[in-house]
């Protein structure tokens, strides 16, 4: 062999650290032929580093050193306390044997003390320099079996006799069963292998590791070994390692009085399997939680999205049950502060009925009582039998706005998780409700200021036929800057007038109707058109604010030899369409200058002649920049469009052509569409 093999490593705070302790020693043994070690070796190395994981919860150094003589091995952890060397048990430590596997099988051992490190080492003999390690076997000839998947020795499958020291290769057949991070049913079928090693070790007749997971129903068997096992029986006993509010024991019942070796082993393996537990509750936890967030987003998500309130009011207990509750209601509140049912759902939609005659009893205990309770102390309130539960108020911005009602699963208890993530759920679905509140006030606010920007009706002028259609955009929350009207002017003519504010919103509303309301001032002053056009623009610039208009104004007069005639004015705005009797569709008139930008605007005037059928069709840019895509409807689809509807009356083109134009593409209007058309329905 070689004079010295030597390795140094660190390793974490874990569960499976034993483990990769185990495999350094076993490649260290393998590198400096030394395999009469490996038993002694494997078990001292598990002990040392199960206890550092265990007890400092640091990081530990391991050094393992062979040479010709035997092997040395330090475990050293920087824990604030000396935890690898803390005795196995008080009583172990009141007659001075703490250790007292190391003490029993290594040849010497003692602790080392470095800056913040504090560790133990061990040495063990190879026979042939030192025989007491064959000694304290008793001298006998282990068999072999597997461990760790490498050959090792154990006890021919006989247990020791009462008092009897148990063998190294026992011990480490014992302590070498590996406890992975493993679900529940996994972790009871390696807890109950342990347990068939350890009394084995022991001479123990049978085994029972209890664990109660604070579920109420108390300490209940995780794995049991042996014979009968009653639920108070157990002659030694060792505390799991688990934290609060679990707790878990492991019991060995023995035919005679314990060995001084039952007690130490045992709570070495509470504590190796205390870890294991410990881990997987944290990955179950953890996991746990991480569902709990991916439910917490997904459930904003969905009501984000809506900003109904009704449709948000029904949706909230659907989010809720099954998942958190076996039903759930959701309640508003009236203006004096009462709270009004709103929706339910039930995990059994046949109980819903009677849910509902249950939620609405009177009384002091009654849920009417509770959820007024709720709301207004912004408290979490308990509901008692039969509908049992608890009521969280529902709060946003400061304002409480309603309550959630949420009834317990009839088979177990509300855990404190499943409470608080119910009070999250109710800060979002309240913050979501009152943004769908918000969103709603301002749609009646925006479509009671654009209603008031369009005429309610359109006239009904003699000989004249009309028809619009008004789609505005998606962004319902938002007013439009296009409008129409038709007015009655003092010399017995009409006017037709369609425009386009710049922009949306508020301020576009306000120049909308400015401009509305100038037109009609002017028009019973009995201004020209030319004029009015110049008050206009005067008034826009005199604004400011950058706000620009085009308009299209036209003064209908019928003649004797019932053609219409018309005087049309466009400043700035698309030339309108002029559809023949026959079906000859054109643009006809003169583009002007847009009001609002410049001090002085032409507005060239065109007359058109309407013989009896034909229809003059007025349209906002709307229509024309409808998107497919990056594909536009444009004002040829449009002069298609407008050519086959010869003949149509007025409010059937208009119709018509709202309809091709929202049939061009899937998406939502980007912009409010505005289509006027009026027709001369006299008679040839």
């Amino acid at each position: 062999m070689a004079a010295s093999v030597t390795r140094r490593i660190r390793l974490p705070a874990d569960s499976r650290t034993p483990a990769a302790a185990r495999a350094v020693v076993r490649a260290v043994l393998d590198e400096a032929d030394l395999p009469v070690l490996l038993d002694e070796a494997l078990l001292l190395t598990t002990e040392l580093s199960t206890n550092g994981v265990q007890h400092a919860g640091t990081d530990i150094d391991l050094e393992v050193i062979a040479d010709a003589e035997g092997l040395t091995v330090t475990v050293t952890d920087y824990g604030g306390g000396n935890a690898i060397v803390s005795p196995l048990s008080d009583e172990l430590k009141e007659r001075g044997r703490g250790l007292l596997l190391v003490d029993h099988f290594s040849a010497s051992w003692g602790t080392t003390h470095q800056g913040k490190g504090k560790g133990v080492w061990f040495r063990l003999a190879r026979p042939g320099a030192d025989d007491s390690g064959l000694a304290r076997l008793g001298g006998r000839a282990p068999a072999t079996v597997v461990l760790d998947g490498h050959p090792t020795s154990a006890l021919d499958g006989r247990a020791p006799a009462a008092g009897e020291a148990p063998s190294a290769s026992a011990l480490a057949a014992l302590v070498a069963v590996d406890v992975p991070d493993a679900e529940p049913g996994t972790l009871a079928q390696v807890a109950t292998h342990l347990l068939s090693r350890l009394c084995g070790a022991t001479g123990a007749t049978g085994g029972a590791i209890r664990l109660d997971q604070a579920d109420g129903r108390g300490l209940l068997p995780f794995a049991e070994y042996g014979l009968a096992f009653p639920a108070d029986a157990g002659d030694v006993r060792a505390k799991l390692a688990v934290s609060w509010p679990w707790r878990g024991e492991l019991a060995l019942v023995t035919p005679a009085s314990p060995g001084p070796y039952a007690a130490p082993l045992a709570k070495l393996t509470a504590e190796r399997l205390g870890l294991a537990l410990e881990n997987d509750r944290l990955r179950r936890t953890d996991l746990r939680r991480q569902a709990w967030l991916t439910f917490l987003a997904e459930a904003s998500e969905l009501l984000a999205q809506s900003l109904d309130v009704e449709l948000t009011m029904a949706l909230i207990p659907r989010l809720v049950v099954p998942r958190l509750g076996q039903w759930s209601a959701v309640y508003g509140v009236d203006e004096w502060g009462e709270p009004v049912y709103a929706a339910a759902a039930h995990a059994d939609e046949a109980a819903l009925p009677g849910l509902l005659a249950e939620l609405s009893q009177t009384g002091p205990d009654g849920v009417p009582a509770r959820l007024r309770e709720a709301i207004h102390g912004g408290i979490q309130v308990p509901l008692t039998a039969p509908v049992e539960g608890l009521a969280v108020p529902l709060v946003a911005r400061g304002g409480r706005i309603g309550a959630l009602a949420v009834g317990r699963h009839l088979d177990r208890r509300q855990e404190p998780e499943e409470v608080a993530i119910v009070e999250d759920l109710a800060r979002r679905a309240a913050l979501a409700l009152d943004n769908a509140r918000i969103h709603a006030e301002r749609r009646r606010v925006a479509q009671t200021l654009q209603q008031s920007l369009l005429p309610p009706a359109l006239p009904i002028v003699n000989g004249i036929g009309l028809g619009a259609e008004y789609v505005p955009t998606q962004r319902d929350a938002d007013v439009g800057g296009d409008f129409y009207d038709v007015v009655p002017m003092p010399d017995g003519r009409w006017l037709v007038v369609i425009g386009d504010v710049s922009g949306k919103g508020v301020q576009a509303a306000t120049v909308t109707g400015l401009v509305r309301d100038v037109i009609r001032v002017l028009i019973r002053d009995g201004r020209p058109l030319p004029e009015m056009l110049d008050r206009i623009n005067d008034t826009l610039v005199e604004r400011g604010g950058g706000r620009y208009c085009t308009l299209a104004m036209a003064a209908l007069a019928t003649g004797a030899d019932n053609r219409l005639r018309v005087t049309l004015h466009l400043a700035g705005h698309d030339r309108p369409v002029l559809l023949r009797s026959e079906g000859e569709a054109t643009f006809v008139g003169t583009p002007g200058t847009a009001l609002g930008l410049l001090e002085r605007v032409r507005t060239p005037s065109t007359a058109i002649e309407l013989a009896p059928g034909d229809t003059m069709i007025f349209f906002t840019d709307g229509v024309t920049e409808r998107r497919r895509g990056s594909e536009l409807f444009g004002i040829d689809r449009l002069r298609a469009a407008a050519a086959e509807l010869a003949g149509y009356e007025a409010d059937v083109v208009a119709a018509r052509l709202r309809a091709a134009a929202l049939g061009f593409s899937a998406e939502p209007p980007r912009d409010d569409i505005a289509i006027l058309a009026l027709r001369n329905d006299q008679l040839p």
